[in-house]
């Protein structure tokens, strides 16, 4: 089971799958994915504890305990709606609620909701703290969705791909024709976008495009944003809410607040169409809840072309499952002793296994490791393919 939960703080994510080992193939059949939001106190509660705010020890306590009682509360639901009751491993997360960057490099990251609830209610193992590993060795520990899509996309000659998510953050893993992979966060997805929708309104996000579609692009402030110097500093590189916060955004009275919705949708288009141009990106694959605001995926094949722009639904993944079933992926890797991290993305000295692991009922009682590590990863979706996919699967 994969658990996971945005920068956008949407809700959680929560998908099953299935997963076995052929050599240097690791397989995946999606089981399926669901989405529970997060209670209205504790969505609160995050989002004003969030840069720039200031906080106490005392609500970070409170938030972590929260997330990961509704971790856990909607990890037991995807067990039994998805998994058919039962559950080997719960890969978790949690919450980002700090990514600490200075001099464009990562020194610290921390993602709350504590493991321990989730282990309590489920009696599963639980996964957890996957991106400090990739830092403590160098790295950014982002885009940590580099493994799935080099494994997933890699290796095809002919073209240079980029597999793009958009979330709170945009980040894309640029797969080259020659040479090793690249990722980076772009810059905003939709944090700029869904904070002037709550500025103005009782809503958390622009519905279907509709706002930036009632609106014009106010060129002026375009320019004025796509001055930012995280744009031009070269991979790899991370960013998050610390930066692109509320207090991003211009004084309310400079623009009407639909235009303002506008010049934000254009800019998350317009930094990821010149990240992609920058690296030679003839094709990219979107996932994340962006894709499903039409008036961003709009402006983004407007920016990107000749660049031909599809989401990884057409890939048997569905786009805003993608992040929950990575960290899924995680969770069998390192379950197997296979380290999980591509330097080249994240920046890191070497490849790390991530994440550490909390017992559930039971004592830990880990397989033996791997002998090999995979080098891609096919993606199946009827349950005949897998007793046909490799002799002796590790499930």
């Amino acid at each position: 089971m994969g658990l996971s939960s945005g920068t956008s703080v949407d809700g959680i994510d929560v998908a099953a799958a299935e997963f076995g080992l052929d050599g240097s193939r690791v397989w995946l059949r999606p089981l399926g994915h669901l989405e529970v939001g997060y209670s209205e106190g504790l969505r609160a509660a995050i989002l004003g504890a969030l840069p720039p705010a200031s906080t106490t020890l005392e609500v970070v306590t409170r938030i972590d305990t929260g997330i990961g009682q509704e971790f856990a509360a909607a990890a037991r639901r995807g067990i039994a709606e998805l998994a058919g009751g039962r559950a080997d491993l719960i890969v978790s997360h949690g919450q980002t609620v700090f990514h600490w960057i200075s001099d464009g490099h990562a020194l610290g990251t921390l993602q709350l909701g504590q493991p321990a609830w989730i282990a309590e209610l489920t009696g599963v193992p639980v996964l957890s703290d996957v991106r400090a590993g990739d830092i403590a060795a160098g790295g950014h520990g982002a885009p940590l969705a580099s493994v799935f899509d080099v494994l997933l996309l890699g290796g095809r000659p002919g073209r240079t791909r980029a597999a793009l998510n958009i979330g709170g953050i945009a980040n894309v893993t640029v797969l080259p024709e020659q040479g090793d992979p690249v990722a980076f966060d772009t810059g905003p997805g939709n944090a700029l976008i869904d904070a002037a929708v709550r500025r103005t309104s009782e809503e958390h996000y622009d519905a279907d495009g509709t706002r930036a579609r009632r609106g014009t692009v106010d060129h002026a402030l375009l320019a004025e944003l796509l001055a930012e110097p995280y744009y031009a500093a070269p991979p790899p590189k991370s960013t998050g809410k610390e930066l692109f916060h509320p207090g991003y955004l211009p004084p309310p009275d400079r623009l009407d607040p639909d235009d303002l919705v506008a010049t934000l949708t254009e800019l998350t288009a317009r930094t990821i169409a010149g990240a992609c141009a920058r690296h030679g990106v003839t094709e990219v694959i979107a996932s994340g809840g962006g894709v499903r605001n039409p008036a961003l995926m709009d402006a983004l094949r407007r920016n990107l072309g000749p660049a031909e722009l599809t989401t990884i639904d057409t890939l048997g993944v569905a786009p805003e499952a993608k992040e929950a079933y990575l960290f899924a992926l995680l969770g069998f890797l390192t379950w197997h002793g296979v380290a999980a991290t591509v330097p080249s993305c994240t920046g890191a000295r070497h490849r790390t296994i991530v994440g550490r692991l909390s017992p559930g009922a039971g004592p830990l009682r880990l397989p033996p490791p791997a002998d090999t590590a995979p080098t891609r990863l096919s993606l199946l979706a009827h349950p005949e393919e897998n007793a046909a996919c490799c002799a002796h699967p590790t499930s």
